[in-house]
């Protein structure tokens, strides 16, 4: 079984800034990490290739900097890892984005699962796995809590083994039953990622990882669908919302206080 994981660096939400006269966001000084949701997503193919021996491929599409995240991912177990770069790629939105993703899987691949986190802490959207199952024409399931491979009897030669997912819905938890090739989205309460250790880290700062540019897809992308020229969305605007919270204090006794603030409440119709 051959795993992939799509990861993305991101900004340490904790500490952004948005520049109030440009509306975009101040990235000097902010640290970048590997998105959270993307380190369950490993951790989850980390541990069918502990029980199934997969091989786990990762990569991320972005700037030269991106590759930190690709040494973490390899420390933490990943065979290989990948990063997708090219200027031509700047710009690209979550459906861009995806497309030369699928490109690149298709380069890699084939790929029996493809795993990526529910979203990314900075743009929210929860669009580019499902996206990329989409341009890869394969089944998609989203917010996945859990994920078993049934092992085939040996000598089998079943190419497609059932898998069971759990998935987190409004409702509760759905149980589906499928077949290989897939497509998950993954949720931070499916796991806890593993901590890499001091010589796994040591291991991948002397591993290289592999780059693939423009050049290599050419022959699997359109270019007119990549990079900002080729995003169907455009952003507008980015802004902090004003705070404009108002308190109320209630004097008296606490008894005296109680009732008060009962009567405001049905006052302001949150009470009947």
């Amino acid at each position: 079984m051959k795993i992939a994981v799509c990861m993305k660096q991101v900004p340490d939400t904790t500490e952004i800034k948005i520049d109030p006269v440009k509306n975009t966001l101040i990235r000097k000084g902010v640290p970048s990490i590997m998105n959270p949701y993307d380190r369950h997503a490993l951790e989850m193919a980390l541990q069918l290739k502990d029980r199934h021996g997969a091989e786990v491929v990762a990569l991320t599409m972005g700037p030269s900097q991106a590759i930190d995240i690709l040494e973490e991912a390899y420390a933490m177990g990943a065979d290989e890892v990948y990063l997708i770069t090219d200027r031509k790629f700047g710009g690209s939105d979550t459906f861009a984005t995806s497309y030369i993703l699928s490109a690149a899987l298709d380069h890699l691949g084939p790929f029996d699962l493809v795993l990526g986190g529910k979203q990314a802490i900075d743009g929210d959207t929860g669009q580019t796995i499902s996206s990329l199952a989409q341009h890869m024409d394969c089944a998609c399931i989203n917010q996945v809590l859990d994920l078993q491979v049934e092992s085939s009897p040996a000598g089998a030669t079943n190419s497609n083994p059932t898998v069971t997912v759990k998935r987190k819905t409004d409702e509760g938890v759905e149980v589906l039953e499928t077949t290989l090739p897939l497509v998950c989205t993954v949720m931070k309460e499916s796991n806890k990622p593993r901590y890499a250790s001091i010589q796994s880290t040591l291991d991948a700062l002397e591993h290289e990882a592999q780059q693939i540019c423009l050049d290599d897809l050419a022959a699997l992308l359109d270019e007119s669908k990549i990079g900002l020229k080729g995003s169907p969305t455009r952003v507008q605007k980015s802004f902090v919302p004003e705070r404009c919270a108002e308190g109320v204090f209630i004097e008296g006794a606490p008894k005296d206080q109680a009732h008060d603030l009962v009567e405001q409440l049905v006052e302001a119709k949150l009470l009947v």
